[in-house]
């Protein structure tokens, strides 16, 4: 992974936030278990259903441990702004998913005649998760926003202050989808829990601060559905994912299904990999939501779970990632407002004039984040990912657990630095994936002077019209592996 990890440091919690951390066990229908932090050997694998803490560990023994990010800044440098795109925090599965969950443990309660423990324990496991739950955020995802709102503020304490909050300084954009909304509302709840703690800060009056309230703004966090060559060639293109199909049918996949219906004592007939992957993330949900080693992380060894990623990965490869050009171009809408609000701030510092924005976060998806970071160049590999390489991508750098599991975050932080020798390093810029410094890739360093970063981009920031780039191919024939 390209996130090199930073210093941690400790900073004592306010005490309006610990009744926020007093909260020991996470209940749901299907009951309730201590959130002991307890990683499943499976964790490393799960890909966009990753916990954030399996990729922070540090967050597991205490959540509030923050990072410095000062090591490799010239000297006399001051925040001026922050902007950020964050996923939302972790969230039930989908209707679609939970169709499927039901099928597979309905598969196994009328099986064979087995009386193995693992087969015991699965058919006596409750099936608790309904359609009407849809992917929206679960009390963890809310928790996984206000802690991050927490360790932000506390990493760039000039940033993210009261009365920048209670001013309406701070800007909170949001995808329209219920899971963005909440989040976003839980990071503006973090921070208001996190400003009580501060002398002269009343809950009132932090709560109903103007601006409180994220705006909604599905152009930029769900630029894909506003691409029309995306959702034709792409989203609604049945061979637009023929890797990931291939891959279903090979042999390592194989493998995993002789397993699992060996395991299971079911037909072999009655598996595929659709159903074996649900069966896998359902061990991630139970993990991610309650922390429960459920019986379903049994089924599945660490061999299994490479396999599983790799399908997991193949599917983020090909519809969000590097397999075609439109997945990554259809960002440049956000990547171009990131850079703007990056200008405005720069023309005012250089005015004299208070920054507008000190702050500008955005919530959106996975879907979101992981098109921006490949526009940007980041985590590409030498060879594509397709359904034959699986070995000789063992080490590989794009995988989605590791770069976007839950409550993921890139945030551009921007400074102003008084003793630099050359004017153009005047104001510089770091990058940071998931509270880590994020190296650049143009310098392979983590700190970049802003007028050279903007030259690095500057065929995106000049050259990437969203309408031109989403236009549909007036041609017949047009093959999705030209896209």
């Amino acid at each position: 992974m390209q996130a090199a990890l930073c210093g941690w440091s400790r900073r004592a919690p306010s005490p309006a936030l610990l009744l926020l951390l007093s909260v020991a066990r996470f209940c749901s229908p299907g009951g309730c278990a201590a959130s002991t932090g307890e990683a499943s050997q499976l964790s490393p694998y799960f890909g966009t259903k990753t916990r954030y803490e399996d990729v922070n560990p540090e967050l597991q023994a205490d959540p509030l441990w923050t990072q410095t990010h000062d090591e490799a800044l010239p000297a006399g440098c001051t925040p001026l702004q922050m902007v950020g795109v964050i996923r939302h925090g972790t969230r039930y599965p989908t209707r679609k998913q939970i169709q499927k969950m039901k099928k597979v443990h309905r598969l196994i309660g009328t099986g064979g005649g087995s009386q193995s423990a693992l087969v015991r324990d699965l058919r006596d496991w409750h099936m608790w998760y309904d359609d009407w739950m849809d992917g929206q955020l679960v009390r963890k995802g809310q928790q996984d926003m206000e802690l991050l709102a927490t360790r932000l503020s506390a990493s760039f304490p000039a940033l993210l202050t009261k009365d920048r909050f209670r001013h309406r300084q701070m800007q909170f954009i949001t995808s329209s989808k219920h899971r963005c909304v909440d989040s976003a509302k839980a990071f503006i709840r973090g921070l208001s829990l996190k400003f009580q703690g501060q002398q002269g800060a009343s809950e009132g009056d932090l709560q109903d601060a103007p601006g409180s309230e994220p705006v909604i703004n599905d152009y930029l966090m769900r630029f894909f559905d506003h691409c029309e060559k995306f959702v034709t060639y792409i989203e609604e293109n049945d061979t637009a994912m023929h890797q990931v199909d291939a891959f279903k049918e090979g042999p390592e996949m194989k493998r995993v299904l002789e397993k699992m219906a060996a395991l299971l004592d079911v037909p072999m007939k009655d598996l595929n990999a659709d159903l074996a992957q649900v069966a896998f993330f359902t061990c991630s949900f139970e993990l991610a939501i309650n922390s429960v080693i459920s019986p379903w992380c049994s089924v599945f060894d660490e061999e299994d779970s490479k396999v599983l990623e790799y399908l997991n990965d193949l599917k983020q490869y090909w519809k969000r990632g590097y397999g075609y050009d439109i997945n990554s171009r259809a960002s440049c809408v956000l990547f171009q407002d990131i850079f703007k609000h990056l200008d405005r701030a720069v023309a005012e510092s250089k005015s004299s004039q208070p920054i507008t924005a000190p702050v500008v976060l955005q919530f959106g998806h996975a879907e979101t984040l992981q098109p921006l970071l490949v526009l940007m160049g980041l985590f590409k590999d030498e060879e594509p990912l397709n359904a034959s390489n699986f070995a000789k991508q063992s080490d590989r750098r794009f995988r989605s657990g590791r770069i976007v599991p839950y409550a993921s975050n890139l945030v551009f932080v921007l400074y102003h630095c008084e003793q630099v020798h050359s004017h153009d390093a005047e104001y510089q810029v770091q990058m940071l994936l998931n509270e880590k410094s994020l190296p650049f890739p143009q310098s392979g360093k983590s700190v970049a002077s802003y007028q050279d970063l903007k030259a690095h981009y500057i065929d995106l920031l000049q050259g990437c019209n969203l309408k031109e780039e989403c236009a549909l191919v007036k041609i017949n024939n047009t093959s999705v592996d030209e896209l």
